[in-house]
């Protein structure tokens, strides 16, 4: 059978099971299974035993269950609650001050915990009742929150990254110090956006009132809560960038401390502290097991000479290679619209990361590029997790409808700095190549 034919069997078989309603790493898993016993027999499953040896010893993916607990018993120390009252004092009095507060804590949330799910949760219960009490327009609420949220897998660290980079063999710490240019200026993309639109149309955000406001004294005292959140990151990614530990060392030394955070908080109880146990677990496993679906998939892919077959496809059409990135980027937006984001890593990372290389661009650039891209996975219908999570906790009045709408400005400054970040690679490059 030609190669032809046998990659576009791979492709269709692993598409009909996911769109079956199968789990994604059972997807992946059957896939992989169906096509090694086409290809290579029983004796081809030996493949699912080395890969799960190899893969969940990794020191790599150890990082993985840190982050979570990290951002885990964030979630439960009433941080949030404290550097959104500070964000409240200090912009409440604003057009559009309460919205931009949101997107400022969404991103030392994100500095602080490596997951989406965890800011999106918390502001949508802190923040969303807010803006909405205050009379903001609520597709300006939910969108601000959506879209806050998702910063978490772009500013560092990164689960997103993390699988990256086991995927890719290169450094999380590279990585994560790649994303924070590009984090930063699309946090300061987002304040603009908000601030500059409910300037120009106040009803969208209107400031609270003077009576409410509080005094310089307050203000300044407010600061104290972004003491604590700030000193973690700069010792987080501090240790990292001046390669005092690796990632996965940084990760436990984040655990620590917001475990210890969170018992300075007086937040730490019993039940606390079982629940982020078992929420990490749940997390930890459910990656674990989309990782080694798609790593069990990937190396019968490989096997079979799909994925050569379609990297000498792509690298010989006669295009400009900035077009076939540009192809490739429409390519992840459309899948990030029906597959987990970590699905899409999968999927795609071993089919364009040779063609990106073969160009003689940085992968470190590209896992940049594609990070951004999976940030608008979070936010983008049908799939959007970030959706998923807001939808549990919505008023009755906000509709699925306001919901998808309220996210569309917020996904085109998305293209907007992926573009920029295409444009100028350096914008992610500078930070990791000034490394110690």
């Amino acid at each position: 059978m030609s190669i032809e034919l046998i990659t576009i069997l791979i492709f269709a078989l692993l598409i009909v099971l996911l769109l079956s309603g199968l789990p994604l790493a059972f997807g992946f898993g059957a896939a992989m299974v169906i096509l090694t016993l086409w290809q290579m027999g029983p004796q081809g499953l030996y493949i699912i035993v080395t890969t799960a040896n190899s893969d969940w010893n990794s020191y790599i993916l150890l990082a993985i269950p840190l982050f979570v607990l990290m951002a885990k018993f964030l979630q439960h120390s009433g941080l949030a609650e404290k550097v959104y009252s500070s964000m409240y004092k200090w912009m409440g009095g604003l057009p559009g001050g309460l919205a931009m507060g949101t997107v400022f804590v969404c991103a030392i949330f994100a500095a602080m915990s490596g997951i989406s799910g965890a800011a999106t949760v918390a502001m949508g219960l802190i923040a969303l009742p807010s803006m909405l009490k205050r009379n903001y327009d609520k597709r300006m609420a939910v969108g601000t929150v959506a879209a806050g949220g998702s910063l978490g897998i772009l500013i560092p660290p990164s689960i997103i990254m993390v699988v990256y980079a086991s995927l890719t063999n290169e450094s999380v710490g590279k990585l994560f110090m790649a994303g924070i240019i590009p984090g930063i200026i699309l946090t300061i993309v987002y304040i603009l956006q908000v601030g500059i639109l409910c300037r120009l149309r106040p009803h969208y955000g209107p400031p609270i009132p003077e009576n409410e406001r509080a005094s310089l004294k307050e203000k300044i005292v407010s600061l104290k809560a972004i003491i604590l959140p700030l000193l973690m990151i700069l010792v987080v990614l501090g240790f990292i960038y001046f390669g005092v530990c690796t990632p996965t060392e940084a990760a436990g030394i984040g655990a620590f401390a917001a475990f210890i955070i969170t018992i300075i908080q007086g937040r730490m109880t019993k039940e606390v502290f079982f629940k982020s146990l078992k929420e990490t677990l749940m997390i930890s496993v459910m990656i674990m097991w989309i990782v080694l679906g798609a790593k069990c998939f990937v190396h019968i892919y490989s096997a079979t000479g799909a994925s050569d077959f379609v990297g000498d496809l792509m690298s010989g059409l006669p295009l400009n290679k900035w077009f076939i990135v540009i192809i490739m980027q429409f390519i992840i937006l459309f899948l990030g619209m029906f597959i987990d984001p970590i699905g899409i890593m999968m999927i795609c990372v071993p089919v364009f990361l040779p063609i990106i290389e073969s160009f003689g661009m940085s992968p470190i650039w590209f896992g940049v590029l594609f990070t951004i891209n999976l940030e608008m996975a979070y936010i983008t219908p049908p799939f959007g997790l970030n959706l998923f999570y807001l939808k549990s906790i919505l008023p009755s009045d906000v509709t699925m409808e306001d919901m998808y709408r309220s996210i569309v400005p917020f996904v085109l400054r998305d293209m907007a700095v992926l573009a920029m970040v295409m444009i100028f690679p350096q914008l992610a490059l500078w930070l990791p190549e000034h490394m110690h």
